[in-house]
């Protein structure tokens, strides 16, 4: 939902920038500018000697205004690495043996190793994601454990068991991981 959100946002955003982007390189090179438009003509300055001089008593307007700008500006360069970073891996490639190799899909290792880490004795709930390159994953998993169980034993399950199947059923020589625990937190009962 949030990444169709910000596709949305993302698309919008676009549309706008390029809309006045356009508008404003018609009217350089010589169109006449609709009725609506801020300024009268290709020569028109976007701000006027009496708009630039009318805060030049107040000395806290123009490097306000610049502090708004930088700010700005850097978070726009935040969003934008965080839109072109990839936080999950799609695929992942598989070396069939035969001199070729397969794609599998990120997505559904990702749900087989975390079902198959549910199912272990102890787990109440498990995720994983894919990172790295397609042809050197690592995971991240997250476990959700009983009260009752044991981190190392646990871990040794996972290693052991959801792990191993993983990295055997896409061919891979390794399978780093990354693994969190965290434990369920059962209310007492209060007796009266």
């Amino acid at each position: 939902m949030l990444g169709a959100v910000n596709r949305v946002l993302v698309g919008l955003a676009g549309l706008l920038l390029l809309a006045l982007g356009g508008a404003v390189l018609a009217v350089g090179l010589g169109a006449p500018p609709p009725s609506w438009w801020i300024h009268t003509g290709r020569h028109d300055v976007l701000l006027s000697t009496a708009e630039r001089t009318h805060w030049r008593a107040a000395g806290w307007w123009w490097p306000t205004v610049l502090a708004a700008l930088a700010v700005l500006v850097l978070l726009s360069l935040w969003w934008l690495t965080a839109q072109l970073r990839r936080r999950r891996l799609p695929e992942v490639l598989v070396d069939t043996g035969d001199g070729k190799s397969a794609l599998l899909r990120g997505r559904a290792l990702e749900t087989v190793l975390a079902t198959d880490a549910a199912h272990q004795e102890g787990v109440a709930h498990a995720q994983a994601v894919l990172r790295g390159k397609r042809t050197a994953p690592e995971v991240r998993v997250w476990l959700q454990l009983e009260p009752d169980v044991s981190p190392a034993t646990a871990l040794d399950d996972l290693t052991a068991q959801a792990l191993a199947h993983a990295r055997d059923s896409a061919a891979l020589k390794k399978l780093p991981a990354e693994v969190r625990l965290t434990s369920v937190k059962h209310r007492a009962e209060r007796v009266t």
